[in-house]
């Protein structure tokens, strides 16, 4: 039976992913139909890093805004790549050594890009590697640094190699998989400087008043950002928002989440019992992001870690992240990345044998097609964590309570997660180790230097009480509540998920209409911030508050 249930399950998919195309095609359609270009200068796309087949939550979200963008005659340019990378992010996940699936992910290009005008990421002509002198010869450390006429393409690619090798470190023991690193980084490097050089083409003839780019992470959308930049182009990025099916679009950089939290914002009553409920449930497991749920579950504290705990003076939770995710380059500026926090928090764990450590590894840390390469776990055995009698680890399919683990705690620690800003809101210390989202306003205690914050973790550990700052808990409040309820842009009358692949979307039924800014709070955001916000009265790509009850 199991054969035939597999065989039912990849024609059910086809079938989705085919069904799925055709509402793309029609809708593609029915756009080209009611758009009328207008003079105006046009508005450059590029997104090649988050789907090669299907239909992925940020593909959806640029595909539907430059359909509303065309509605109201704005010229439109998709920079697409056509075979025109020797190795891309999606495609090096199967190993260094294996081409792109091109042929997969063209075919998806022609459903997405039906009846718009594309400009296309050709192959090189000739091979690039006399054009990049010294490439052949240089080291990981070399390829880092590796800069060219003036680009940086060693850190315009470092970012994305480290999430396609799921790991922060490059080096490695083994002299074959260094050498394969070393093979990726120089295909990633010459594929930027060819994107590069076509893409400042394509600026150069278009003229664009602005660009749209995803992420701007990952070494395409990273490379096309800088070139745009360069010029002085205004550059707009996006990703997932907080809320399911949302995005979230800013004219900085999106993984950092730069928030334009007005000064004097303040929750009403109805905000607060709206936040109020979000955290209830959140509190509870009930929570996804990017399509991803992360808890199948959430449990009570184990009888284990009572027994243990009833042993020692005071408990610290160390709440780690993913050290490969995106977030991470705008987070690493007081430590060099997160294991140099870790191994700073261990000098502390073996002075205080009088207070137990929990450490918890991220959720997302052993996600199946996304696990780490270099975990917390590793950092625990190489270390061993595990002999000092002060320390408990749980690692990532761990279903217990982080709430109860915090409500137990004396204070905190964490690298840059986001449990920290819902630590502040229950009103307790947090000493923070890595730049996060919220530390944008004074929401935890974060130390600007390894030693200032060695020294704080001391005085925290040492101290009878932590007073905590009262704005603490009120700026977390705040931010939580602009991040959820204004910054995610709702998406979810157009898409809903595929029920293929987590993270993916189909199309739902609606007609060209909905795209009108008339007919989606969202479309009008967008439309406002991309193509006037000079007359916008707050920042672009914030929700009105009278449309915060979308999430309700």
């Amino acid at each position: 039976m199991r054969p035939v249930r597999q065989g039912y399950a990849a024609l059910r998919q086809r079938w989705l992913r085919w069904n799925n195309d055709r509402r793309i095609l029609r809708m593609a359609e029915a756009v080209a139909r009611q758009s009328a270009p207008q003079p105006v200068a046009p508005v450059v796309f590029f997104n090649s890093s988050t789907r090669i087949t299907g239909l992925s939550l940020n593909a959806s979200f640029s595909l539907l805004l430059s359909w509303a963008l065309r509605l109201q005659g704005v010229p439109l340019i998709h920079f697409v790549c056509q075979a025109g990378m020797s190795r891309c992010i999606l495609g090096s996940l199967n190993g260094a050594k294996t081409s792109p699936p091109c042929r997969a992910c063209l075919a998806q290009s022609r459903v997405i890009y039906h009846r718009a005008r594309v400009h296309a990421l050709l192959p090189e002509k000739e091979p690039m590697q006399a054009e990049l002198p010294g490439i052949l010869d240089a080291s990981l450390d070399q390829l880092a640094a590796y800069e060219y006429q003036g680009i940086p393409l060693g850190k315009l690619t470092l970012p994305g190699l480290r999430w396609v090798l799921r790991r922060h470190t490059l080096t490695s023991t083994e002299s074959r998989d260094e050498e394969e690193t070393r093979f990726l980084f120089r295909e990633f490097i010459r594929s930027a400087y060819h994107l590069a050089q076509e893409f400042s083409r394509l600026l150069e003839q278009a003229q664009p008043q602005a660009v749209v780019i995803f992420n701007g992470q990952f070494f395409p959308e990273a490379t096309a950002r800088w070139v745009a930049l360069q010029r002085g182009l205004r550059v707009i990025t996006h990703e997932v928002g907080l809320q399911p099916d949302s995005a979230f679009f800013t004219d900085g950089e999106a993984t950092a989440y730069p928030l334009p939290i007005p000064a004097d914002f303040e929750l009403s009553p109805e905000q607060d019992a709206r936040l109020d409920a979000y955290l209830s449930s959140r509190f509870q497991g009930e929570f996804s992001m990017a399509g991803i749920r992360f808890w199948r579950e959430i449990r009570g504290l184990p009888p284990a870690f009572t027994e243990k705990a009833a042993q020692f003076q005071q408990i610290v939770p160390v709440f780690t992240n993913v050290i490969f995710d995106t977030s991470q380059p705008h987070s690493n500026v007081v430590f060099a990345h997160m294991f140099a926090w870790l191994d700073r928090v261990l000098e502390a764990i073996r002075r205080h044998p009088e207070t137990l450590f929990v450490i918890r590894a991220h959720p997302d840390e052993n996600r199946p097609g996304k696990a780490s390469r270099e975990s917390v776990r590793d950092w625990v055995e190489r270390n061993r964590v595990l002999a000092l009698p002060n320390v408990l680890f749980y690692d990532s399919g761990d279903y217990f309570s982080s709430y109860q683990l915090i409500q137990r705690a004396k204070f905190s620690l964490i690298y840059n997660s986001t449990i920290g800003l819902e630590a502040a809101i229950m009103g307790k210390p947090v000493l923070c180790g890595g730049r996060a989202r919220f530390t944008q306003l004074p929401t935890v205690f974060f130390p600007q230097t390894p030693e200032d914050f060695a020294a704080q973790l001391e005085e925290f550990l040492s101290a009878e009480t932590i007073p905590t700052p009262p704005e603490f808990q009120r700026n977390a409040r705040r931010f939580l509540y602009y991040q959820l309820f204004r910054s995610s842009l709702p998406f979810s009358q157009f898409i809903e998920p595929d029920g293929i692949w987590q993270g993916f979307v189909r199309l739902r039924q609606f007609e060209w209409q909905r795209l009108l800014p008339q007919s989606s709070p969202t479309i009008q955001v967008l439309l406002n911030g991309i193509l006037s916000p000079e007359r916008l009265s707050s920042p672009p790509f914030i929700l009105p508050q009278e449309y915060e009850h979308l999430y309700d």
